[in-house]
């Protein structure tokens, strides 16, 4: 069945990290989106390519500073829903393919721009990472144990949680306006803004005055005991969110305490001596044992799976968290819809790969795709 977002048409304009993540959210729940990649090099669908992120919709080569291209690109646009791109302010202007542009052929449309710092402000001509724009927006500052350095969480939090998926939620909220009012908009997406967003729950507890500005000492950041992660006695590790009493009862139960006999669980005084008690109990057994004894209880304590093992739990592979496209595991479509499930409908495949099909499903023959290839406008 096609997903919740079929009969949406996107133009995508290819970017890297963020933008291609929204696309593949958008894609992976029915969207019908056309990449416009560099030209390729012979690629062929069938190739092994590991940017799983491109995956779900067609890649089509095409050079965008070519005139024919660029004519090729807005006339996809005029007959789309939306536009996504993830360039630096300005440069799809200098394509010929910014707002001003594509909203001249197409007044409904949605244009989705996914930049770190935003289309505008002091920053916004300027390179970053996602350690750049987590650092200013107070996000990294908190990650990180008691008198060590903050501690990038990967690039979860600026590009995808900050990004990708902020960028997703804000071109569905625009679609759905522009379906109401036949008016389109520009939706801005800059990482350091939703960085910040995902702060919220931690601006509020700083501001009721339940957050120490010294990271590795509240509950959340590792400075709770019973909210940490404990190495194992095969130099493994188990992780433990025992926030609530009636959980917590139940950890102290599986690692054999006695409530009666121990401080109470709240009292941050004993916070660091029950981290060392906790510790030299877990590494008594291996993260297997401890996985069995903790499985079936509401102890909030689970393993701590590498990204190789997390598709063999038994809890994802009940649920089909992870998907097996083109002998590559990888993470399934998420959230789930009742109705209109999401579903991964093609492999990731290398730029420009579907160049002949992706045109020809937006309704380019092959005369003109022909004419397009011999002008050089597309690979």
């Amino acid at each position: 069945m096609a997903g919740p977002l079929s009969g949406i048409k996107i133009v995508e304009l290819a970017g890297i990290g963020p933008s291609p993540y929204a696309c593949m959210l958008l894609a992976d729940a029915g969207a019908q989106i056309i990449r416009l990649d560099r030209p390729g090099h012979g690629a062929q669908p069938t190739d092994p390519w590991y940017d799983l992120m491109v995956r779900s919709r067609p890649s089509v080569g095409v050079d965008l500073k070519h005139p024919e291209g660029k004519a090729l690109a807005l006339e996809l646009i005029a007959s789309a829903d939306a536009v996504i791109e993830g360039y630096r302010p300005g440069v799809a202007e200098r394509l010929g393919l910014g707002p001003e542009d594509a909203m001249a052929v197409n007044e409904a449309l949605v244009y989705g721009r996914m930049t770190g710092w935003g289309q505008d402000g002091p920053l916004g001509p300027r390179a970053g990472h996602d350690i750049n724009y987590i650092a200013i927006s107070g996000a990294l500052w908190p990650i990180g144990r008691a008198g060590e350095r903050p501690v990038p969480p990967l690039n979860l939090v600026g590009d995808f949680g900050g990004g990708g998926m902020l960028l997703a939620f804000g071109m569905c909220a625009a679609l759905l306006e522009a379906k109401v009012s036949g008016k389109g908009q520009v939706v801005d997406a800059a990482m350091v803004d939703g960085a910040a967003s995902l702060m919220t729950m931690t601006f509020g507890f700083a501001s009721a005055g339940m957050w120490k500005p010294e990271r590795g000492t509240n509950i959340l950041d590792t400075g709770a005991h019973f909210y940490e992660v404990y190495e194992t006695s095969d130099a493994k590790y188990m992780a433990v969110g025992a926030i609530e009493r009636k959980f917590y009862a139940e950890l102290l139960d599986g690692l054999g305490l006695d409530p009666a006999e121990l401080p109470d669980q709240m009292d941050q005084g004993h916070w660091g001596e029950m981290k060392e008690r906790f510790a030299a109990i877990f590494a008594t057994k291996t993260r297997d044992e401890w996985t069995t004894i903790f499985e079936d209880r509401d102890a909030c304590t689970t393993p701590v799976l590498a990204p190789h093992e997390a598709h063999l739990h038994r809890h994802n592979a009940a649920r089909g968290t992870f998907v097996e496209v083109g002998e590559v595991i990888q993470p399934g479509p998420a959230p789930r819809f009742s109705k209109t499930p999401s579903a991964v409908t093609s492999q990731a495949a290398p730029p420009g790969a579907h160049t002949d099909a992706g045109l020809g499903a937006w309704g380019l023959d092959a005369a003109r795709i022909a004419q397009l290839r011999a002008a050089g406008a597309i690979g």
